[in-house]
């Protein structure tokens, strides 16, 4: 990726108004939404191998994505661009962290380039009882009439990436490779 994508990145803003929006209910209206809560492990050390794997980018990599660049582990600002089937480029920017006892994870916001516009958080919970669920909210919207056209295989596409990210952190949470 050229140096001057990033730079221009860096500065880019969020293709979407609805900055954070992913924390509280309703989501915006207008988008297709996400709404994932699964069992992924147990117990504190399932609890810490996943959040590590969510903030240092190990569960994209471990669900056939690409980081083609990080700016670093998930915080607010991070520029991150993956790279998804097809060549895919997926320019986003981390918009909040979760950093609680029990939870973490972050979300992110879609930059010029992406192909769709909204929002995306992932986090980690370690519930009162043991249990390590992933939790998956988004808001989106096709950023192109090429993406609108794909309708419902758009749809069955994020589908399947939403479960390939449960399957690699299931995976990455009780230690095994992504």
């Amino acid at each position: 990726m050229r140096r001057g994508t990033i730079t221009g990145l860096a500065t880019a803003p969020l293709t979407y108004e609805e900055t954070g929006a992913t924390r509280a209910e309703p989501m915006p209206g207008g988008y297709h939404h996400v709404h994932r809560d699964v069992s992924i492990g147990s117990g504190p050390d399932d609890f810490a191998r996943a959040a590590d794997a969510l903030i240092g980018w190990r569960m994209h990599e471990g669900a056939g994505l690409t980081v083609l660049h990080a700016d670093g582990p998930a915080a607010p600002g991070v520029l991150v661009v993956l790279r998804g089937p097809l060549r895919l480029r997926i320019p986003c920017r981390v918009v909040y962290t979760v950093d609680e006892p029990g939870r973490r994870g972050f979300a992110y916001g879609t930059l010029p380039g992406h192909p769709e516009r909204g929002e995306e958080a992932f986090t980690v919970v370690l519930t009162g009882t043991g249990d390590v669920r992933i939790r998956i909210r988004a808001f989106s919207r096709p950023a192109s009439l090429l993406i609108r056209a794909a309708g419902p295989v758009n749809r069955r596409f994020q589908q399947h990436a939403t479960d390939r990210y449960v399957a690699a952190l299931g995976r990455l949470a009780r230690g095994h490779a992504g």
